[in-house]
């Protein structure tokens, strides 16, 4: 039988405020445990929750960003259960009314086929706290430090028809998250997390099969690991006569693959009802345009400009734009080196390939944009040329010194003066004889042959523009 995945992702975002949703503690990653929980966090009798206006407006911004509607009035709602890094015994979340309504975003697909996937809802809610268990002997120790940091809670439609699909709006996610700045987004880190919830169903099939869903996947191969051994899963046990239990699984990703946790909660399961010492939110059409004008160019905008300003192709000007910081190191290097093309081939080859094989981040790159800017202007007038620039470009990873510096004292300008080049030529003509006659009988590509010649002698420093030009001319 064939099979249809269906997919539908929940995903966790931690909003950058320097304190919680609801109370002043502060949000920094990697204190030391229960340093940044105050009597608010630790459900003391008597102590209420104050909203943190800077995360309702990054959760606006968010919706802004993704053409979703905006809830004008917004409702906190109690989601009850127990679990002991949740002093309150419920959760402070948004039920019917979330800030954040339908929206939706464009994805792109390898082979640059795209689809709009919808996004059902953002909503913001309290984190929990965390259990560590490593620590102790048939004991759990319970960290409150995350403890009521800010959340939005971002669901998607079931659009997505396999894994591969899930990570691209995953991706794509998370560079408009971080083109906002409404959160770091960091996986690793927990401050943005992931939940699949895949179904499988015969091929032609409308009604969805039974869901199960994978909590708390942190890293965007673990997502698409997770979600192709769970569909696999499900296809051997539907396949051998078995059912799907409707359940919560967690990924394991030193065994790959997922493992039952618990059946899976439903939405009266939680006892919802509105929180009480909580007012409706609302907010007018003035505060929501006056976040509207705050937006920055998001990287939809800035490929389509980057295609129409610079001539870049779709490819590379995806490339570029799929992080903030890659975009604007981009722009600074063509600032600089004034040619554009010649910019999005270095930073899309030879410093994404420097960035992949050290497992760097753009803002770790030891190779400032100016540089790199100041390496691209070198080529564009001449002074060196692109194999020579290589080299530069190594030497640029230990020293710090201007390109202009590191060419000069390796002696790696380029040769340009045309007497010096044609008694290059001249030498490589006498040498070949029997390429320049083959060259004279019409052989073309032999000319490629004789300029690799004249490059050999002058130690790859001639022009090799030059070389071309006046070996053509003297044969001819």
């Amino acid at each position: 039988m064939e099979w249809e995945t269906v997919i539908g992702l929940e995903v966790h975002v931690q909003l950058n405020t320097q304190s919680k949703l609801f109370s002043g503690s502060a949000t920094q990653f990697g204190a030391e445990p229960n340093t940044q929980a105050n009597i608010f966090d630790l459900a003391l009798p008597g102590t209420l929750p104050v909203l943190n206006e800077l995360a309702l407006a990054k959760a606006v911004r968010f919706g802004l960003a993704i053409n979703a509607e905006i809830g004008k009035r917004s409702v906190f709602d109690r989601k009850n259960y127990f679990y002991p890094d949740l002093p309150k015994g419920y959760q402070v979340s948004q039920l019917d009314f979330p800030t954040v309504g339908k929206g939706e975003l464009t994805i792109v697909m390898d082979d640059g086929s795209e689809k709009v996937i919808g996004v059902t809802r953002a909503h913001m809610e309290e984190d929990a706290g965390k259990s560590l268990h490593e620590d102790f002997h048939g004991m759990s120790g319970i960290d409150l430090n995350r403890a009521g940091t800010p959340l939005l809670e971002i669901v998607s439609e079931p659009d997505l028809r396999s894994a591969k699909e899930a990570v691209a709006y995953l991706k794509k996610l998370h560079s408009i998250i971080r083109y906002l700045d409404i959160s770091d987004a960091i996986m690793a880190q927990g401050s943005m997390r992931c939940d699949a919830n895949v179904s499988i169903r015969p091929k032609g099939e409308t009604e969805f099969g039974t869901r199960t869903e994978i909590k708390n996947i942190n890293s965007f191969r673990f997502v698409e690991k997770a979600i192709n051994y769970e569909v696999q899963r499900q296809q051997d046990v539907l396949e051998d006569g078995g059912r799907i239990v409707q359940e919560t699984r967690l990924y394991d990703s030193e065994r790959d693959e997922t493992r039952s946790m618990r059946s899976k909660e439903v939405a009266n399961d939680y006892r919802y009802f509105p929180e009480p010492d909580l007012l409706p939110v609302v907010i007018d059409d003035a505060y929501i345009e006056a976040i509207r004008a705050d937006l920055p160019e998001l990287p939809d905008e800035k490929k389509a400009r980057f295609m129409s300003e610079f001539g870049l192709n779709d490819y590379d000007a995806g490339v570029l734009v799929a992080s903030r910081e890659m975009a604007e190191y981009f722009e600074k290097v063509v600032e600089i080196g004034g040619d554009a093309k010649l910019a999005a081939n270095w930073v899309s080859s030879e410093l994404q390939g420097l960035l992949n094989k050290n497992d760097w981040d753009i803002s770790d790159c030891p190779i400032e944009a100016e540089r790199l800017g100041s390496l691209i202007a070198r080529i564009k007038d001449d002074t060196i040329s692109g194999k020579i620039a290589k080299t530069v470009f190594e030497a640029m990873l230990e020293d710090s010194a201007s390109v202009d510096n590191i060419i000069e004292s390796k002696g790696l300008k380029q040769v340009t003066d045309s007497g010096a080049i044609e008694a290059l030529v001249d030498e490589v003509i006498q040498n070949n004889p029997d390429q320049v006659q083959q060259f004279k009988d019409g052989k073309e590509q032999v000319l490629g042959f004789l300029v690799g010649q004249a490059m050999k002698l002058s130690q790859g420093k001639a022009n090799p523009g030059q070389v071309n030009k006046l070996l053509r001319e003297k044969m001819q």
